[in-house]
């Protein structure tokens, strides 16, 4: 009797393959998008045996960790679709493709998104055209919801189809929006900071509930080199994805290849401390180190990393001011 679930084998190859893809950051990453990929496939098999082939060129793109290649080893779903041809029986389609998708996904150990970024949502499911109006809008509110809205879409990367839709989304945003605007209002959406290392030098745990004496390394150690080398290619106008490859990409004017090469070896450390030291037993646990089982050494470490990546985005911050694309009001 055949397996009824389309997905078993994808489940199959997470539960043989995971264990050996957490060797390390890369290793694991390349597992995720050969997994995502996998259930893509499964998904839109499923919709074409049902509605037929796809009734347009389209690209599934994924967002926010998955599209910086940040991902750990639980990792929820962040995901669009863009197609070219617009009417309604092309948007049902891609639509339930979107649905097919999530649901193989969620089958297959990722979650569902709290805040619904998925190409089952028509909101993160349109045509390029009506993706281009859609921009233009959040560039035009620039309020606090459509300038994350903005960031989460330049984080994104295309895993599937014709990639360039979403390069063509990113330079609409560059060609739109003023480059001051777009900065000022990106800043203050990531203005905001988690301390992790306390005027004595010790790292500020958890102080209570479920993740109590642990350290938030995702907010406290990573957001901040996300978010300064995000806010440095919006500068730059450029397409990658990942906080290494931006790394790589920018310019030395705005500091030196030593630097550039010092900040990639601490993103690089602190993904695979997350790796090895935190609990994964579940998609939040995963984003908290514990510190109980770290070495003296790397404790140190990871303080210095903490440190740097807080004073690395200030850097940026009055970099910005200086250039006059950020200013306090």
């Amino acid at each position: 009797m055949l397996n009824s679930n389309p997905y078993s084998e994808s489940i199959n190859y997470r539960n043989i393959h995971l264990k050996e893809a957490c060797q390390n950051h890369f290793k694991l990453n390349k597992f995720h998008d050969e997994l995502i990929h996998q259930v893509l496939s499964i998904a839109l098999k499923q919709v074409s045996d049902l509605h037929g082939p796809p009734p347009s060129s389209f690209t599934f793109f994924v967002m926010g960790s998955a599209g910086r290649s940040e991902q750990s080893v639980w990792s929820d779903q962040d995901h669009g679709i863009i197609y070219q041809t617009q009417n309604d029986e092309v948007k049902s389609y891609f639509l339930a493709l979107g649905k097919e998708i999530s649901k193989g996904l969620f089958q297959t150990g990722y979650p569902y998104c709290d805040g619904g970024v998925m190409s089952s949502n028509p909101f993160w499911c349109k045509s390029i055209s009506e993706w281009q109006q859609q921009v233009t809008k959040w560039i035009q509110e620039a309020s606090w919801e459509s300038i994350r809205y903005l960031l989460i879409l330049l984080d994104g990367r295309s895993l599937f189809g014709d990639g360039t839709y979403v390069d063509m989304l990113k330079k609409h945003i560059y060609s739109l929006s003023s480059k001051e605007q777009l900065i000022t209002k990106s800043l203050k959406n990531t203005l905001h900071l988690k301390k992790g290392v306390n005027v004595l030098g010790k790292l500020l745990v958890e102080t209570h509930g479920l993740h109590a004496g642990t350290l938030n390394i995702k907010e406290i150690g990573l957001f901040p080199y996300v978010n300064a080398v995000r806010l440095l290619s919006i500068k730059e106008s450029l397409l990658e994805t990942s906080t290494l490859s931006r790394l790589e990409k920018l310019p030395e004017t705005w500091f030196p290849a030593h630097e550039k090469l010092l900040f990639k070896e601490q993103v690089t450390k602190l993904l695979n401390y997350r790796l090895l030291f935190a609990d994964h037993s579940s998609y939040d646990s995963g984003h908290y180190l514990a510190i109980n089982r770290l070495t003296k050494e790397q404790t140190k470490e990871v303080k210095d990393i903490i440190k740097n990546g807080a004073a690395l985005f200030h850097n940026v911050r009055k970099l910005l001011e200086r250039e006059g694309l950020y200013e306090n009001e």
